[in-house]
């Protein structure tokens, strides 16, 4: 996937990013969570910032990926403000001699004005699979890829990604997501299923965030459905808060005896997740460390 023509399975995207981020207040009161900042190394090396969905498009473009929905929430234009292009801003960085941010800047926009972007309002926050399922009219009869605009998993190549279309594609599967084993897994979706493969999991069930999980087997936000996930999420009630909830859908297509597979990552694979105060600042660090990994410090 090092081109837009590799990717034969998924053509649209899905980025959920209308959540409130409560967890996070007061930083959160004004701006989406999504917004929050994560180091970055520039193209000449220097440490930088970055909105944590820019990173998650710009990795999802750069495995070829072009059409994409954002979902957001009312009243916080942040994000679609951040992903308008400001040629403005470019010159003014470049005025000020600051030509390693221009030209990064510069290179995400070109990568916006190559591809297609969506804008979803969620007037209520609903959950999360309501943001999935607000994103129908834009997928239409089509497979798509959805993953949170606030979590991403660090990696050269994005592996985990082609293992994730392979399987879905292989075993013909009407949703598949990558899981990876947590020590504390009570705050994410959590999987039981049967190994069929090294690495490949037949689901038998998915709760979210249970009080007493089963296994410690964590689905990390990005997932690979066919259009029956949109099905099931109309006939999914409201959970937890009164939320609908992605996982409930999944499991109604566990229990229709759909085709459901999980996609195990190993600890070498470094997930950023800001959902929470403690997570945010794992996610800091973690991207910290990956800077200095790459600039060999």
């Amino acid at each position: 996937m090092n081109g837009q023509g590799d990717n034969k399975v998924i053509l649209k995207v899905v980025i959920p990013a209308a959540g409130l981020g409560t967890r996070l207040f007061p930083a959160t009161k004004e701006q989406p969570k999504e917004m929050l900042p994560i180091f970055y190394s520039t193209a000449n090396g220097d440490m930088a910032v970055k909105p944590v969905v820019q990173v998650v498009f710009e990795q999802l473009y750069d495995a070829g990926l072009r059409e994409f929905c954002y979902v957001v929430g009312r009243g916080k234009r942040g994000i679609e403000d951040h992903f308008t292009p400001d040629a403005h801003c470019i010159r003014t960085l470049e005025g000020m001699g600051k030509n390693g941010q221009a030209s990064d800047l510069e290179n995400f926009y070109e990568k916006l004005d190559t591809s297609t972007s969506m804008w979803v309002n969620q007037p209520e926050p609903k959950g999360f699979g309501n943001a999935v399922l607000m994103a129908q009219p834009f997928i239409q009869n089509e497979s798509c890829l959805v993953h949170a605009g606030d979590s991403f998993i660090i990696s050269k190549d994005m592996d985990y990604l082609k293992r994730l279309l392979a399987a879905f594609e292989r075993f013909k599967a009407d949703a598949a997501f990558l899981v990876l084993e947590i020590d504390n897994p009570k705050q994410y979706g959590i999987v039981e299923g049967n190994e069929v493969e090294p690495g490949i999991i037949k689901v038998k069930s998915v709760v979210e965030k249970p009080e007493k999980p089963k296994t410690h087997w964590a689905i990390m936000a990005m997932y690979v459905f066919r259009p029956v996930i949109f099905k099931a999420l109309e006939s999914t009630k409201p959970g937890k808060n009164g939320e609908i909830q992605l996982t409930d859908a999944i499991q109604k297509l566990v229990e229709d005896g759909l085709k459901v597979y999980a996609v195990k990552l190993d600890k070498s694979y470094a997930h950023l997740d800001i959902g929470s105060p403690e997570r945010y600042w794992e996610a800091l660090d973690l991207s910290h460390q990956q800077f200095c990994r790459s600039s060999k410090i």
